[in-house]
């Protein structure tokens, strides 16, 4: 296959189940980059064995964890070439995406970023309400005119350069999100954890108000406004965990408070 110049920046951290399908989505690519925080499974052996079948160049650095935006911007860094494609070792192309991208490759302008449209699997079936799609994400773009930010958490790509971005790109990425409900709720934990730690950083304080208005608002956005309900079970299920992930985050913030207070 044809390779373009383009890397496949990933970061990782025991990521064995899910690299392989990852790598495997993007035969176009000249070079996959990982970052690795830690892994102690088979992420590198099986991204070393992919890359290699497909021809593309393999390149695997460590790095204790930065925050999600420090470490984007580093494995951004590592790659030989400007155009990016970054994705999360649980995402993958789409057939069809992977052929849109290969067809219009040349004609990309750098000083434009690419949203791509995120289809997520989870419990038994692809989530398509609830807010959850197409849920866009950006993930191409030429790395002269577009870097990540800085933040630890909700980390996104900004212009740097005069850059705009587009959603022209119509086929989707494939997200497998979580493993089963156990790692949801894990997710939930440590997100609303790190949300609460970087709101209290900023200055955002308690409301008990928010902490009992805003869970039931979220669930009602999730379940009724953005249509969850036609999702079936899997979309009460994740409307009702989104309410919860938001009751963590204030609990959190009052808990940061509480500790902060005893302190004095």
């Amino acid at each position: 296959m044809q390779k373009l110049p383009l890397s496949l920046v990933i970061i990782t951290l025991n990521e064995e189940k899910n690299i392989e399908r990852c790598i495997n989505s993007v035969p176009f690519a000249s070079e996959v980059v990982i970052l690795d925080s830690g892994s102690q499974d088979r992420t590198r052996e099986l991204a070393q064995k992919n890359s290699k079948e497909l021809g593309i160049d393999f390149v695997f650095q460590e790095q204790s964890w930065l925050g999600y935006g420090l470490q984007k911007r580093k494995v951004t860094a590592l790659a030989k070439h400007d155009w990016i494609l970054n994705l999360d070792a649980d995402e993958a192309l789409s057939p069809e995406l992977a052929l849109e991208i290969q067809k219009r490759f040349a004609e990309l302008n750098p000083q434009t970023a690419h949203l791509l449209p995120r289809k997520s699997f989870h419990l038994g079936r692809w989530i398509l309400h609830g807010g959850w799609y197409p849920d866009r994400q950006l993930r191409l773009y030429h790395r002269q005119f577009f870097n990540w930010s800085e933040d630890s958490i909700h980390e996104k790509v900004v212009a740097s350069a005069g850059g705009t971005a587009d959603i022209s790109f119509k086929s989707p990425l494939l997200h497998y999100v979580f493993k089963n409900l156990h790692d949801q709720i894990e997710t939930n934990n440590r997100y609303s954890g790190l949300q609460a730690q970087d709101h209290f950083k900023r200055g955002k304080k308690f409301s008990l108000f928010k902490l009992l208005i805003k869970p039931v608002t979220k669930f009602f956005e999730c379940y009724f406004l953005k249509l969850g309900f036609l999702d079936g079970m899997p979309g009460f299920i994740i409307a009702v965990g989104a309410g919860y992930s938001v009751f963590l985050r204030w609990s959190k913030i009052w808990e940061l408070e509480l500790e902060m207070s005893s302190k004095k």
